[in-house]
């Protein structure tokens, strides 16, 4: 293996040489919200991504063990050309250009088309029992949601209840769980999800975070995107279209809801902090729209708790852009 104190450069040059990609030019896309680097390789006709995910801020075996669970099962994860964990350095089938959140924005007419893909995708993976991933019990849900007092609040100058606030998930948390966990990706939304091929299957990205949990939870990443508008129109014909598929009831209901403000106070408590600890802002502008979707789980009666807590300590003037509101 290249040693890690080369440079960059010359440590890439060695790893792809070692993989069949010897003088191959490498060029940088965009990254994440993470440390990860991507980068596309060109040898000849031959095109991959490079993925760089230095230790020890990352760990790219995650995104190897989940990719290969899914591809066992027939999904479309991207195969890989070469790996070596301990350098950081993965190298996978280039998907393309071609992503979800374009398609649909460049052909509003094709988002039901689109929407109806993923979410048959989702309920063709409910009927598998979840993999070996980290359970998405009541501690972790607990975990993430704290992220919303522990960022947001102090950046806008409130000071909260915080004993109310955990009690207050822990009153409806129980729906929220299963005793028939599913493998649930975490970040299964329009931006991750590529076009691939003529035949345009859906291609996964983003999902070394998986755990085994509730299947509503990708449904919540997939209609309440925190980086596109989903009108409420196409969220409910599309949990129409899941439930008549998986047969899911009042109940699947209830968690769907639990699980979004959950998913959406824990994406406020993140973008807050990727703009206050890691210099990235343009994740607060992102809010609103979270918040929209988080007001409208919070009007649902099984979210009576949460909803008073946010009622009684963050009043509606202060839920917005956390920079826009900082005192």
């Amino acid at each position: 293996m290249t040693p890690p104190q080369l440079p960059f450069e010359a440590r890439v040059a060695d790893f792809l040489s070692r993989h069949g990609w010897a003088g191959a030019t490498i060029m940088p896309l965009a990254g994440d919200a993470s440390f990860r680097r991507y980068f596309r390789v060109t040898e000849g006709a031959r095109r991959a991504i490079l993925m760089d995910a230095p230790p020890p801020h990352e760990d790219p075996k995650p995104f190897l063990s989940v990719g290969g669970w899914l591809s066992e099962r027939g999904f479309a994860a991207p195969c890989i050309h070469g790996a070596e964990p301990e350098a950081g350095l993965v190298l996978l089938e280039d998907f393309g250009d071609d992503r979800m959140r374009e398609a649909v924005d460049a052909a509003p007419a094709e988002e039901l088309t689109h929407y109806a893909a993923a979410v048959d995708l989702l309920a063709e993976l409910a009927k598998h029992p979840a993999g070996p991933f980290s359970p998405y019990d009541r501690a972790a849900l607990h975990r993430e949601t704290a992220l919303l007092t522990e960022w947001y609040c102090p950046a806008v100058g409130l000071d909260v209840d915080l004993a109310g606030y955990d009690a207050a998930w822990s009153a409806v948390f129980a729906h929220g769980l299963t005793d028939t966990p599913v493998t649930v990706l975490r970040d299964y939304h329009a931006e991750n999800l590529m076009l691939v091929g003529p035949e345009r299957r859906l291609g996964l990205l983003d999902f070394q975070d998986a755990v085994a949990g509730h299947p509503a939870y990708d449904l919540v990443s997939l209609l309440q995107d925190a980086r596109r508008d989903v009108e409420p129109a196409v969220e409910q014909a599309m949990l129409a279209r899941y439930q008549a598929a998986t047969g899911a009831g009042e109940d699947f209901m209830a968690a769907y809801h639990v699980l979004g403000a959950q998913r959406n106070a824990k994406i406020i408590g993140i973008f807050t902090r990727l703009w206050k600890r890691d210099g990235k802002p343009r994740y607060p502008a992102l809010c609103p729209r979270v918040w929209t979707y988080l007001e409208r789980d919070l009007a649902q009666p099984v979210l009576a708790p949460v909803a008073a807590w946010f009622d009684a300590n963050i009043p509606r003037a202060m839920r917005g852009d956390p920079r826009a509101l900082a005192r």
